[in-house]
């Protein structure tokens, strides 16, 4: 009987030969490959302590033909699925020679087919239609194909039948690829549902570009429940979603109706600078730069430059980015922003309070009545309302007693003080429960900037105020700023910042000062809140934080 060799440690299976030299790795292979061979294996003599070739045991070769028995069931199975692997892939070769015998062709007798956006496909029932765009939804089914078109302006079902469903172009059609499609718009019978209450039934389609399919099919890129990061790193695929897209189409309209707003209200647009060498928010969230060989900054704030064209243009506004270095990870922060921000000339705090009360209240009511915005929002943010005025008003110091009344403690776990700063738990707690959305007035003067006017009443405080909204906290920040010369040069002295350096601040105090204030408004957030987003990076086209800067 011929033997063959087992060796646990030196040998292999497949690359083996049974032989001393090239032994076998297990039993159960050897057994499987030689069923009638004698198996010996590599084992250590107790006595002599030396490893040696051995009989296999009675109870070791029992376990190997079982061992043997599994690998041949695998192999069966292997070969079971190969066959199949082959039958399938030679139905679908025949399938396809036989797909390639159907060529679509536009009948050039139909009526020539308008070239629409599918924002405006409910007026057009009833006519012929050119609609371009992304395979948005994609079915075949009895011999129809469904698809669903998106071409950034809206969605469209439409239905293939006959040759347009049978040809291989169809078959081999994939989510995300662009196409062309020409049909008859039809309104929906009752009981049925699609996009717009209409379908296009196709009369030709051709592929603009065909998405990959396999591995790289977009829903292997982008899959719903996929990590937070990986979905930023797709963020250009991911935002082809319904809700990302969704939330960018009401951040337009949102600035659009500021925009409206503050036309109404008489002030007008500017466009400061955004790399500067002064601060605004404090030193330690600025990002550095070199500059030509000397130190500049990414603008924390368009604020001061604002002050400026205030005896120029009057009030002003602007829609600008800006940056903050802050090491934070809460949902509502992010290191780049679209800041909203705005200074007016000759009010008091108590008009500036009116005034953003009007703002929020307007603006609001302009993205629900858009007929692209409300239905948006009103899908994301079911039962959404404008905010009723008046909002209510609280001072930081009964915020304090508040908080202290319903035992939510300060950082350090203790009962809030004056001089302490409300931090984002506390103050997103207090503001969710009480539902509402608050002008949180009076902070005190160590914990804000050093442009904000102290309150006349108490020079422990200054006349600021945050704006708070239920689910997602303070949304927009403003205050009186000091228009006194020498009480701003103080100030300044007591950040220890340079007269110098803002001299072109100072200047506006010294040439025909004014009472003045200000504000800015985080875009993010409001939208977040309006649309009821879990983040603000949910909010941001390319989101910017510690640590992400692409793609």
């Amino acid at each position: 009987m011929v033997s063959v060799y087992v060796n646990e440690k030196a040998g292999e299976d497949a690359a083996g030969c049974g032989s001393q030299e090239k032994p076998y790795q297990t039993a159960a292979y050897a057994q499987f490959v030689a069923p009638e061979s004698s198996i010996l294996v590599h084992k250590e003599n107790d006595e002599t302590k030396e490893f040696e070739y051995v009989e296999i045991s009675a109870s070791a070769l029992k376990k190997a033909k079982k061992g043997a028995e599994g690998l041949k069931k695998k192999q069966e199975k292997q070969a079971k699925q190969e066959q199949d692997a082959a039958k399938k892939a030679a139905d679908a070769a025949k399938k396809l020679a036989e797909l390639d015998l159907v060529e679509i062709t536009e009948d050039t007798s139909l009526p020539a087919a308008d070239k629409i956006k599918l924002k405006s496909i409910g007026d057009f029932i009833g006519k012929r239609v050119a609609v371009r765009g992304w395979v948005h939804r994609f079915r075949l089914q009895k011999g129809l194909g469904f698809v669903t078109l998106r071409d950034g302006t809206g969605f469209l079902q439409s239905v293939l039948t006959g040759d347009l469903a049978k040809s291989r172009v169809a078959n081999e059609l994939t989510i995300e690829s662009t196409i062309l499609i020409k049909g008859v718009v039809e309104k929906l019978p009752e009981g049925k549902s699609a996009p717009g209450g209409v379908e296009l039934k196709a009369d030709y389609f051709e592929v603009i570009g065909l998405a990959p399919s396999g591995d790289d099919a977009f829903t292997n890129k982008v899959q719903e429940k996929a990590d937070p990061s990986l979905l930023l790193d797709q963020r250009h695929l991911a935002m082809r979603g319904e809700t990302l897209s969704s939330v960018f189409k009401v951040r337009a309209v949102l600035l659009s109706a500021m925009r409206r707003f503050f036309a109404e209200e008489g002030l007008t647009e500017v466009t400061p600078p955004c790399m500067v060498q002064t601060q605004v928010e404090g030193g330690s969230t600025l990002f550095k730069l070199d500059y030509y060989g000397e130190e500049a900054y990414l603008t924390q704030s368009s604020q001061l430059y604002l002050e400026t064209c205030l005896p120029a243009l009057g009030d002003v506004f602007c829609v600008q980015e800006s940056f903050r270095a802050e090491k934070s990870h809460t949902r509502r922060h992010l290191s780049e922003y679209t800041h909203v921000e705005s200074e007016l000339a000759f009010l008091t705090f108590d008009e500036m309070l009116d005034h953003l009360e009007r703002l929020f209240t307007t603006v609001i009511k302009y993205v629900l009545e858009d007929p692209i915005a409300g239905p948006l929002v009103e899908k994301l943010n079911p039962g959404f309302k404008v905010p009723e005025m008046p909002f209510k008003r609280m001072a930081y110091v009964d915020a304090l007693e508040w908080l202290n009344e319903h035992g939510i403690p300060n950082e350090d776990g203790e009962k809030f003080k004056f001089g302490d700063d409300i931090a984002e738990a506390a103050e997103r707690r207090m503001t969710d429960e009480l539902n509402v959305p608050i002008l949180l007035t009076r902070f005190p003067v160590e914990i804000k900037s050093f442009y904000m006017k102290k309150c006349s009443d108490d020079p422990r405080v200054t006349e600021s105020v945050d704006v708070l909204m239920p689910n997602v906290g303070e949304v927009t920040g403003g205050s009186m700023r000091i228009d006194d010369y020498d009480e701003l040069a103080a100030a300044l002295k007591r950040e220890n910042l340079s007269a110098e350096d803002y001299y072109w601040f100072m200047d506006l105090r010294k040439y025909g000062t004014c009472p003045h204030g200000g504000y800015g408004l985080g875009t993010e957030r409001i939208l977040a809140w309006l649309c009821h987003r879990e983040t603000v990076r949910e909010c941001s086209l390319y989101p910017r934080f510690t640590g992400r800067c692409k793609p």
